[in-house]
């Protein structure tokens, strides 16, 4: 794909992987638009959990792109604790549905339908998870299911539509030094988590960037459908 003047639509921008991926295409010439729940420091506020905010997201990304998107990275995420013994067990399962996959399919559809509109090329990157494959812990089921989800929207996408030039890549992180993970090391015990770990440490944000930067500027055409894993070989498949 041609990096000149490429307009690409950022979720999840304003910290941890989302913001090193913003932060990674700045040597590049592209116009980045990042959102975020809040919508400070200039990015588009979005929330999420609330129906209708992937739509409205989409259209004012296309009014501050002059109508038109080229990339659009899937980043936006909830990872929360949701014990099988909550009261609230399935209002906390939709909340994280809804947040990490629904809005995101959203957007893809969004996405898939505006590259056909145009009758250009056009790429999509979601950002999953280990999770997807391994699963996770007991207390978030949600959470590897919604990432599996993403994982079979992304390849469903990538065989629908490569013959509309519209690419479509997945990305499965394991553990990355976010505010997330920070937290789940803590509360999981960092060290034995660790062990797991055969590179002996977790990922940085900046490496999955390099990784979606990737994929939204160079990969190759026959590149899509792609699985990319970046988790220490904590999992191998």
């Amino acid at each position: 794909m041609s990096k000149a003047k490429t307009h690409i639509l950022v979720t999840g921008a304003s910290r941890g992987i989302g913001k090193a991926i913003v932060e990674s295409l700045e040597q590049d010439n592209v116009v980045v638009i990042g959102q975020s729940t809040t919508g400070k420091n200039g990015l588009i506020a979005a929330d999420f959990s609330r129906e209708g905010a992937a739509t409205e997201l989409w259209q004012q990304s296309l009014e501050r792109f002059d109508g038109r998107i080229d990339v659009l990275i899937n980043n936006a995420g909830l990872f929360e604790p949701n014990p099988i013994e909550s009261d609230d067990w399935l209002e906390s399962w939709n909340r994280t549905m809804t947040i990490n996959l629904t809005s995101s399919a959203e957007l893809c559809r969004l996405a898939v339908l505006h590259f056909q509109a145009r009758d250009e090329p056009g790429r999509i990157v979601n950002i999953a998870s280990r999770a997807a494959y391994r699963g996770d812990s007991p207390d978030h089921w949600h959470y590897a299911a919604s990432k599996a989800g993403m994982v079979a929207m992304t390849k469903t996408i990538a065989r629908a539509y490569a013959r509309d030039e519209v690419l479509a890549f997945a990305i499965c992180p394991g553990f990355t030094m976010t505010g997330m993970a920070e937290e789940y090391l803590a509360s999981r015990g960092g060290d034995k988590l660790l062990a797991d770990i055969p590179l002996g440490r977790v990922a940085q944000p900046k490496e999955i960037a390099s990784i979606a930067r990737y994929c939204a500027l160079d990969a190759p055409p026959s590149m899509t459908g792609a699985v990319l894993d970046a988790n220490g070989a904590s999992f191998v498949r």
